[in-house]
């Protein structure tokens, strides 16, 4: 799972960082073999630290990061695995 072509929606683009975007994506590379299709990254600012809360339901799964930024965000983020391709995008856009 997860080890297809990867794309980002242009919200994604615009909203979050490059290197934010390359962390989320090795975190799905760290991912256990057995995972769900639907990972959930839940993105805090708090003041000079991104906090990234990393968190699937089936099977449950629960990693918290903290990352020293001068720009942290505030955003929620989905990555959705169909198979064929994973896509990022963020949770206003589903």
């Amino acid at each position: 799972m997860f080890n297809n072509q990867r794309y980002l929606t242009k919200g994604v683009q615009v909203r979050i960082p490059l290197e934010l975007q390359l962390f989320i994506w090795s975190c799905i590379d760290g991912l256990p073999e057995e995972c769900d299709y639907f990972q959930v990254f839940r993105l805090e600012n708090l003041g000079g630290i991104q906090k990234i809360i990393h968190f699937s339901e089936h099977p449950e799964y629960h990693r918290e990061y903290l990352i020293p930024t001068d720009n942290p965000i505030t955003a929620k983020v989905y990555i959705i695995d169909s198979e064929e391709y994973s896509t990022m995008l963020l949770a206003e856009e589903y």
